[in-house]
């Protein structure tokens, strides 16, 4: 099963059993971690009291952003922001002469593959309403979903189109907004990809109430997301490398931490070469599994037993991992792209975001890494990649048919299709960035250096351990 990912330094969680010890962990973590949680009080930020001047009734959910932009109505510049767009870059690094706006909205990945033809189901995540098809008027302000960002009554559920579920009580939830939490950010963020970690391996709902041990930022200072992330007229600071393509308006540890860090000289002196992530995360899906590898190949057979952590008649094949030793890489911040219609060659591993940077190159650092992979359809004949459409009439989860599916999908997507598919290896890289361990649980010396050490010092372009005779490039 998936032998293709074998010998990664992790703790592969195969068995249902181990998945659900895991997660169940989360809630039953030990007396300390009980004594430790009646003590927390999480830092919320004050902010307007709208129960007093929010009327309604609203029969609709416009109803209540029309109410929201006649006091705010600067509010409406998300529009203009990838969180809404769900586009991007104008330009791909490294392909001269060639300005495609990207974003969710157009690239394939391969967790979900595509939101082309999708639009149904992924926009559940989308701030906005009633994006269900590629007729989404993006242009009527009356869409923006204001309540996904600013709702605190916890009773806020998004369905297919991203509008609100039958049983929401708009008039509460207007009454309840603020500042945004983080509970308002990981319900997509811990989420995206079709269920919890499948995507990121350092956003999870365990960081909706961290402790410490957790990450230090929120867990010991009580940072909320907006802390590092906010920004003017709702152009959200950081970047998704999944999705982007450059650090542009990023977040850094250094936006914070402007003066010397470290005592000792030598550790201060791998700054020039090595990221702060890459001591300060030395794992990542501490509390709750993630997702590592995901074969579509293997989606279709009723013989196989259910399972949502191993496999799925709908989806395929899954390795999840938990507590894992990141993947070491070179990272200056920017990353090429696969774009629809790219050839690929089956036989290689095509890699959707490849990084760019390398040893010596200016502004890169060692970065750690999550690094997900798959197994997705490509058309076998013209060698590029396939959007299945999934849901829906004609989709794969109602028709179980490969051809069928991917013949909707390359329709919605202005690509040919031979009739011919086949399944191609796929890797996309995330680099990780939350989930800061307590400065006493950094990486030491003889983590990363001697015989044991986890770096990989040939593939990052050594010829051995840099502390060793004859480890320099």
């Amino acid at each position: 099963m998936l032998t293709w990912i074998k010998g990664r330094r992790a703790r592969s969680v195969l068995l249902l059993a181990g998945v659900v010890a895991a997660v169940a962990g989360v809630a039953m973590t030990g007396r300390a971690d009980a004594a430790r949680a009646a003590a927390f009080e999480p830092r919320v930020r004050p902010h307007f009291d709208h129960a007093p001047v929010i009327q309604g009734p609203f029969r609709a959910p416009q109803d209540v952003t029309r109410a929201c932009l006649s006091c705010h109505p600067g509010a409406a510049a998300v529009m203009t922001t990838s969180h809404y767009a769900w586009l991007g870059a104008l330009a791909v690094p490294g392909r001269a002469g060639e300005k495609v706006r990207i974003g969710k909205k157009n690239l394939l990945n391969n967790f979900c593959i595509s939101n082309i033809g999708n639009e149904k189901a992924c926009t559940k995540c989308h701030a906005g309403y009633g994006w269900t098809d590629a007729r989404f008027d993006f242009t009527k302000v009356e869409n923006v979903d204001c309540l996904v960002c600013h709702e605190h009554g916890s009773g806020y559920v998004k369905g297919p189109g991203g509008l609100p579920g039958p049983k929401v009580d708009l008039l509460a939830a207007a009454r309840s907004v603020g500042t945004p939490r983080r509970e308002n950010c990981l319900v997509c963020h811990a989420y995206g990809g079709g269920g919890q970690a499948v995507k990121h391996g350092d956003l999870d709902s365990s960081l909706e109430h961290p402790f410490a041990d957790d990450d230090v930022h929120m867990g010991k200072l009580g940072f909320q997301c907006v802390d590092c992330h906010g920004g003017k007229d709702h152009r959200i600071r950081g970047r998704a490398f999944s999705v982007s393509v450059e650090g542009s308006n990023g977040v850094a540890c250094t936006d914070c931490h402007t003066t010397r860090q470290h005592r000792d000289a030598r550790i201060e002196a791998h700054l020039r070469s090595v990221s702060c992530e890459a001591c300060h995360i030395p794992s990542f899906a501490r509390r709750i599994p993630t997702k590592a590898a995901w074969d579509w190949s293997k989606a279709g057979d009723p013989g196989r037993k259910e399972d949502p952590h191993r496999y799925q008649k709908m989806k395929g094949e899954f390795v999840y991992e938990q507590d894992v030793v990141p993947e070491y890489r070179w990272f200056d911040r920017t990353v090429g792209r696969y774009l629809l219609g790219d050839r690929i060659d089956p036989d290689q591993v095509t890699v959707l975001n490849p990084l760019r940077a390398g040893i010596g190159d200016a502004g890169a650092r060692i970065w750690p890494f999550k690094v997900h992979r798959a197994m997705q359809p490509y058309d076998a004949v013209h060698r590029i990649l396939l959007p299945p459409v999934t849901g829906g009439a004609g989709g794969y989860w109602t028709t179980f048919d490969w051809d069928a599916s991917l013949r909707l999908g390359a329709k919605a997507a202005g690509l040919p299709y031979s009739g011919r598919y086949g399944f191609a290896r796929t890797d996309m890289y995330w680099p990780l960035a939350h989930a800061v361990a307590p400065k006493q649980r950094a990486l030491r010396c003889d983590d990363c250096h001697g015989g044991a050490g986890r770096m990989d010092w040939k593939a990052l372009g050594y010829e051995g351990d840099p502390l060793r005779a004859g480890g320099r490039p």
